[in-house]
Parts: C-alpha cells; structure tokens; sequence
C-alpha cells in the first residue's frame, strides 16, 4: 500500500426499485471517484430493501450469480474509474443454497475475492437465517492492488475474534457493509445506547487490531411487507484510525459519500507503541473455543 490512501463511503436510502438502488450505487462511486478515492465500500444489501425483516420465499428470486449482473456492472465502473470496490450482493450458489456476500473487485474489474457473511443473526426483524448459509471460506483477507483487506459484514462487527483473525492473516484494513437501525419501539435513551454500542465495539476492533476500520451502513425507515416489523436505519457510516480515532461520519438521515485519507503509515507507528500482537498470551486463550466455560467444565 502506498502511506496515503484516499477512502469512501456511499450511504444511501433503498427503495423497491432495485434499477433505482443500483443508479444510487454507481452515482455514490462516481462521485467518490470525482474527489478522488480510490476505495470504495458499499452498504449492505444494497440492491434492494432489507427483505430480511419477513421470510418469504419469493425473496430468494433476488439472488444472483457471481459473477452476474451486478458483479459485472461494478467491475466495468471499476475498470474505467480505476477504483477499488466492495459490494455486498445476495449470492446464489446453487439451487437452495444463498449467501450473504461481500465482493472485492479490484481496480483493473477483476474480482479479487469474495466474503461470505459468517454470523446469520436470526432476531425480530432480522430473520437471516432463513435466507443465509453461514460463510465457509473462513477469515480470509482478500488482496487487491491496494492492499489487503479484511472485510466482514454486519453481525460480524460485533464479535472482536472476526476482526482479530482477520488481522492475523495480514489484513491492513477492516470493512463492514452494514444495514442496522432502530426498532421504533425503543425508546430515544435505548436507541442511543445501541448506535454508541455499535460504533464503540468497532471503533475498538480498530484500536485492538493498530489498524484503520471501514464501516457503511444503510440509512432510511423501511417497513416490512406485512407491516409486521418496522426499522429505521440510523446510517451514521463512518472511517476510524488505527487508534480507533474518527476521521469522518455521515449523519443518520442523509445520502451521503463519506470521504477519508488515510495514512496507512500509522499503523506501523501505533502497533509499535501498543504491541498487543507481541504480547498476545496464545499459550493461555484456548477456551477460546467453548461455546461457555461452565463450572462442569473445569
């Protein structure tokens, strides 16, 4: 990597249109392009509403191959505009086999390698499982010709062992597609403690791992179908140093292009006065595996 890189965000409103959505998408990496980044990171799901908030089968008519129709068209953007980018598309495998996956295509379009989502929360609202296969290709960071990068997905963000790994493989930056908001039913103190929660544990990741951390997230109230669940997207997507440091975040209610500049250099700088890798006690972490350490287990 070179010590400067330039870094962005594209945060957008989804609607039911996936033709509109994905204009929102190309529109955000040009724009990041025009102000000159040269990494680029989608939110989660971005060619579509968040279908997850029901299960319904017919939901699963939105996957689509890889390579296909949207991996094809964002490798042609990236060819032209020589940017690096990272899509989160609903992967079709094979028949009755779906993935929640990430895909890094490099600055020459060719796909430099996928992601597939590991945790599948399953929670009100947030009904994954029905629709996701957990990730089989582990905690792999993908290399580009920017780098490697460690990319993650959503739930993953809230397990420090995800980014840990992904550290330990070489990655030099973490990034998460993102679609978390509030239920409307919790009340304005709660939803704070959540949005604080959800920036503090990566921000963490960050400062746990010495190097910078990416995270999009949707923004936009969408209603599932059935009018059973409700989710407001509090977007607030935003780049944090290797300190954990916040160097941009966008609002919770707008579209925005978020732009950073990183210096990659920092990281060598800062794990070099807080050497946790060095001083990482792996002789004494295998509980690590439990599910939970019960008394019984001992």
């Amino acid at each position: 990597m070179s010590s400067a890189l330039k870094v962005a965000l594209v945060q957008h409103v989804c609607t039911d249109d996936p033709a509109t959505n994905i204009e929102r998408v190309l529109s955000g990496i040009r724009d990041a392009h025009a102000r000159g980044a040269r990494l680029v990171l989608l939110q989660e799901l971005h060619n579509s509403l968040y279908f997850c908030q029901t299960e319904n089968p017919a939901h699963f008519e939105l996957a689509e191959l890889l390579p296909g129709p949207t991996s094809k068209l964002l490798a042609e953007l990236a060819a032209e505009l020589q940017v690096v980018i990272v899509a989160s598309l609903f992967e079709k495998r094979s028949a009755g086999l779906y993935h929640n996956t990430a895909v890094v295509i490099d600055a020459d379009g060719s796909l430099a390698g996928r992601y597939r989502k590991m945790h599948i929360p399953d929670d009100p609202g947030y009904y994954e499982k029905f629709y996701f296969t957990p990730g089989d290709l582990g905690f792999t960071p993908i290399q580009t010709s920017l780098g490697k990068l460690g990319v993650l997905v959503c739930w993953d963000q809230w397990f420090p062992e995800a980014a840990r790994l992904m550290a330990l493989a070489g990655a030099e930056l973490l990034l998460f597609p993102t679609a978390i908001g509030w239920d409307p039913a919790d009340d304005s103190a709660e939803q704070q403690r959540q949005k604080d929660a959800w920036q503090i544990v990566q921000r963490a990741h960050a400062v746990a791992n010495g190097i910078p951390l990416l995270c999009c997230n949707r923004t936009g109230t969408e209603h599932a179908p059935d009018q059973s669940s409700t989710i407001r997207f509090w977007g607030s997507s935003f780049i944090a140093g290797p300190q954990g440091e916040l160097l941009a975040e966008a609002s919770m209610d707008e579209d925005e292009v978020v732009i950073a500049t990183l210096d990659l250099q920092r990281s060598e700088t800062v794990r070099r006065i807080w050497p946790f890798l060095r001083d990482r006690r792996i002789d004494a972490y295998d509980d690590l595996t439990l599910r939970y350490r019960d008394e019984t287990d001992q």
